[in-house]
């Protein structure tokens, strides 16, 4: 049994005490909690399409926060990237999606979703706007109808690492042919 003490008595121990005693009997919402104390939402595996891994993305990202970049083409000033994106995101509200814009450099912005689970509904409205560059959403590049006809074709294929890699493959192949030690080491 404790002894009782004035409160006035109370030190910052006391009142840490008092406050997880409170604290432990509160019943939180769920929707309260901060989002990395929310439990998961549950996967239903029976909508993933294994043909698009895009599906499964979109599953695992539902009540999430999720950011994407998104950049203006031609070369605006960032006065003119703020008007841009201002009016992309006047009608993403008026579609009723809840999108905060923040922009981080003269032609780029991050749109940051309460619910990444909206995410790639977004992105197609995105890039199909004529001053869209592109549009990058986990870790994906997606090009826009403003990009220049070059960019889309390097931005749909990336064909400059698989490029990279067959040179790097090349290249160690003709340094292992060169080695005489590993040509002995081979022969053995």
């Amino acid at each position: 049994p404790a002894k009782k003490k004035d409160i006035r008595d109370y030190n910052d121990a006391d009142m840490a005490r008092l406050l997880e005693q409170w604290e432990k009997d509160d019943d939180i919402e769920e929707g309260d909690l901060p989002e990395h104390k929310r439990p998961p939402a549950p996967i239903d595996f029976s909508k993933i399409d294994p043909g698009k891994p895009e599906s499964i993305l979109k599953l695992t990202k539902k009540g999430k926060t999720l950011m994407m970049f998104v950049t203006v083409s031609g070369n605006p000033t960032e006065k003119e990237t703020e008007e841009i994106t201002s009016l992309w995101q006047g009608s993403l509200f008026n579609a009723n999606y809840d999108v905060q814009r923040f922009i981080v450099g003269s032609n780029r912005a991050i749109f940051m979703l309460r619910d990444g689970g909206y995410a790639w509904e977004i992105k197609d409205f995105l890039i199909n706007q004529e001053r869209c560059a592109d549009v990058t959403l986990e870790g994906q590049v997606y090009p826009g109808k403003g990009a220049e006809e070059n960019e889309k074709v390097k931005n749909k294929t990336k064909p400059e690492k698989a490029k990279k890699k067959k040179d790097a493959d090349k290249k160690s192949n003709s340094i292992k042919e060169d080695n005489r030690a590993t040509k002995q080491r081979e022969d053995l």
